[in-house]
């Protein structure tokens, strides 16, 4: 059979439909082959940034916990450590131990090394808050009224006769007497018990203001006196 003209030409004609059909499908195929990789890898780049934030939050939650239970485990070394020093003194000055908790921490808070806090007290009052001197003093550190009222204006002599207040303005005192004289505590405990005028009184004329206070409190003591 023969063909005429045309009909080669609408046979090229599709041919060449068919295979710019075929490209546009290979085309297609390409792009959403490619829109499917890059889809799947940013969802695999956002599951693990997801990852890497939740990864971080663990972290951090972990170490929250972590110096907690280590803020806890100080704390409770710490009480522990203290209880046993006061059961220590307890025991030594053969007092009760709220007397001995009580002496021990407003030792500490005054910066005064409890060791001096407590034979001060047993030297001053026999431990005794009701003791009162012949010549006044009065409690635990045995203060007079005057000089417990240069470390707290309003303080009344009932007052001194609390627990608290009377440790609290006699270690104050001691220990501002120890800063005073540049660490000298005997000298300190001198002033202590005898007063600032009669020591200095004594000093200014060359004798001696020694009168065996200070060796009573500090046999065999060796510390500094204050806590820096």
């Amino acid at each position: 059979m023969l063909l005429k003209a045309s009909d080669y030409v609408h046979r090229g004609d599709r041919i060449r439909r068919r295979a710019r059909t075929r490209k546009w499908v290979i085309c297609l195929g390409f792009v959403g082959a490619v829109y499917a990789v890059t889809q799947f890898r940013q969802e695999e780049a956002s599951a693990s940034a997801i990852s890497r934030f939740a990864l971080g939050d663990e972290k951090i939650r972990l170490r929250s916990a972590l110096d907690s239970t280590t803020g806890e485990l100080t704390l409770a070394r710490a009480e522990l450590d203290r209880a046993k020093r006061v059961m220590d003194y307890s025991s030594r000055y053969k007092v009760g131990a709220d007397l001995a908790g009580a002496i021990y921490d407003v030792a500490m808070a005054e910066g005064l090394e409890p060791e001096l806090a407590f034979r001060v007290v047993r030297i001053e009052s026999r431990f005794s808050e009701r003791a009162t001197s012949p010549v006044g003093a009065i409690g635990l550190t045995q203060l007079m009224l005057p000089t417990a009222r240069h470390f707290q204006k309003d303080v009344t002599r009932e007052g001194l006769y609390d627990r608290h207040t009377n440790l609290r303005i006699g270690f104050r005192y001691l220990r501002a007497l120890i800063r005073e004289n540049d660490g000298d505590v005997k000298l300190a405990l001198l002033v202590y018990n005898r007063g600032p005028v009669a020591v200095n009184a004594l000093r200014s004329v060359g004798r001696d203001p020694a009168n065996g206070y200070e060796k009573l409190v500090m046999k065999g003591y060796t510390g500094t006196g204050v806590i820096d």
